[in-house]
């Protein structure tokens, strides 16, 4: 690729209205734009991937705010020139974080897929919208495509879903799909005069189970947590158990969540137990597979969620261990129709079905949502380009790099794992620095301990050098949680997850 160096700074014109097209004569000033546009975005995507770049240079929301050398947040009401709107375009990048950068280790999603990449690109320069076939004849038929063959790879002969947002509207619409199985009659009365319903999940499950609960009008209180064992997955006996004490006190337990790579340890809880459960009850099973879903395309770690096809929905985020960029999120299940059932509003102004065409393929009456981003385009190129091989592959070395941080932390002096033997792309570790390793009271050794990620962190971020989340857990103190989904990672990289945490955390 040839990239032509110029200036499209124009003394003629005042701002971008007048110099970029639908205006006439305005499509050579347009073409330099959008090349200077693409250059900038060039030259991110070269420091993302240099490991001499940092990850963020980092300053505090005051100072983003109040402006840094020319760079003002500010809308003042006036037009810029092009040559502002340029300025701009490099000075948000510069100041945001480089997710695809091989020691981002922050997030469940990292990473930054060229071909996925392209495929954004290109949804938005199509700007088309999701919710009929006759202004997206070629993405609708694509999402139906990938639809089905995600839920060919669960393990369902049929099955339909949708993409959203992401895997926390994912759960919602699960929850309603869940309702309308068993009270239809919600849909239109209301919850007033109806039992009370009751749902479930672990209590390592994503936050996003829960808030169905505050959205319908269930009540958080009875979106019940359920104890999990010492590899933080659902103890499905307590779950029996509080199904029965729900019972009891003449609620309806309607909705139980799965979840297949928990967001903090990683741990997938047993579906064939928790099915066996839900079906000896009528509940409906949720498998919030958002983060673990990858798995399904890897031979050597599918039996990580041995039974997901007894699920009646399941939440996947290719955006995640599949590496395809922001935001890709499918919610599937196995009760072809349910989506349209409960959601459709039948508004004879969008969804006529006296159109020239098969109407089946407008999916606006599946979602809660009316206009809907292109996000399938993204997984369908990805697909096409590396195959399933490619996705497993890709999900097999991160695992393997995740094995390889276990292994190092295991005979590194300081460092000691949280979950002795994770399951996934998790690992969860405390680094004792010096002054607290011999401390002999365990009370003030933790007291001390809980400080030490969140200041290893500020550090990180300072020096730009490498990220890792934390956070505590139950009565675990601060610990860091380093996650491996990006494919440009490598193994000097995991090396220098310890040497840089020793470097940041040596003189505290």
């Amino acid at each position: 690729i040839i990239i032509i160096k110029f200036s499209i700074s124009e003394k003629t014109f005042k701002n971008i209205i007048k110099n970029l097209l639908p205006y006439s004569k305005c499509s050579e000033k347009t073409r330099l734009f959008l090349m200077e546009i693409f250059e900038i975005l060039m030259k991110h995507i070269s420091k993302t991937f240099d490991r001499k770049c940092k990850i963020l240079d980092f300053h505090h929301p005051h100072q983003l705010l109040d402006g840094i050398e020319g760079f003002s947040l500010e809308i003042t009401g006036e037009a810029e020139s092009l040559e502002q709107i340029l300025v701009d375009c490099r000075d948000t990048l510069k100041y945001g974080v480089k997710t695809g950068h091989p020691r981002f280790f922050n997030q469940l999603s990292s990473g930054l897929d060229i071909i996925s990449l392209a495929a954004d690109w290109l949804t938005s320069t199509a700007n088309t919208n999701m919710f009929t076939y006759e202004i997206a004849p070629v993405f609708t038929l694509m999402e139906d495509v990938v639809i089905r063959r995600m839920c060919s790879i669960i393990g369902w002969e049929d099955g339909e879903g949708i993409f959203s947002p992401g895997g926390s509207i994912n759960n919602l619409y699960a929850v309603i799909m869940a309702r309308h199985y068993v009270m239809p009659e919600v849909k239109y009365d209301g919850m007033r005069g109806f039992p009370e319903l009751v749902m479930f999940q672990s209590k390592h499950a994503h936050y996003s189970n829960k808030r169905p609960g505050a959205v319908l009008g269930i009540g958080l209180k009875n979106c019940i947590d359920i104890e999990v064992d010492d590899k933080g997955r659902m103890i499905a006996s307590d779950l029996e158990l509080k199904i029965l004490q729900s019972k009891l006190a003449g609620k309806v337990p309607f909705y139980v969540t799965a979840t297949a790579g928990t967001t903090v340890i990683g741990a997938f809880d047993k579906i064939p137990e928790i099915s066996g459960i839900c079906k000896k009850y009528g509940v409906w099973l949720h498998v919030d597979a958002a983060w673990g879903g990858a798995v399904m395309m890897s031979q050597k770690h599918r039996h990580l969620v041995t039974g997901i096809e007894l699920a009646d929905s399941v939440t996947w985020n290719p955006h995640k261990m599949m590496g395809v960029v922001l935001q890709c999120s499918a919610l599937l299940t196995r009760h072809k129709g349910i989506l349209e059932s409960c959601n459709e509003m039948n508004a004879d102004y969008l969804f006529q079905q006296d159109k020239h065409y098969d109407v089946t393929y407008d999916t606006g009456d599946k979602t809660i949502q009316c206009g809907r981003h292109v996000d399938v385009f993204k997984l369908w190129l990805a697909w096409r380009a590396k195959g399933d091989a490619g996705f497993e592959k890709h999900v097999d070395r991160c695992i393997e790099l995740s094995r390889y941080l276990v292994r190092k932390i295991r005979k590194t002096r300081g460092f000691e794992l949280v979950n002795p033997e994770p399951e996934y792309a998790n690992v969860c570790f405390w680094y004792f620095p010096p002054c607290i390793r011999n401390l002999s009271d365990e009370t003030i050794k933790h007291e001390k301990l809980n400080k030490v990620a969140p200041l290893i962190k500020s550090r990180m971020m300072e020096n730009g050098t490498i990220m890792i989340g934390y956070q505590p857990l139950g009565s675990k103190v601060n610990f860091f949680r380093n996650i491996v989904s990006n494919p440009a990672v490598d193994y000097d990289d995991i090396d220098f997850i310890i040497t840089e945490i020793e470097r940041l955390g040596r003189d505290i």
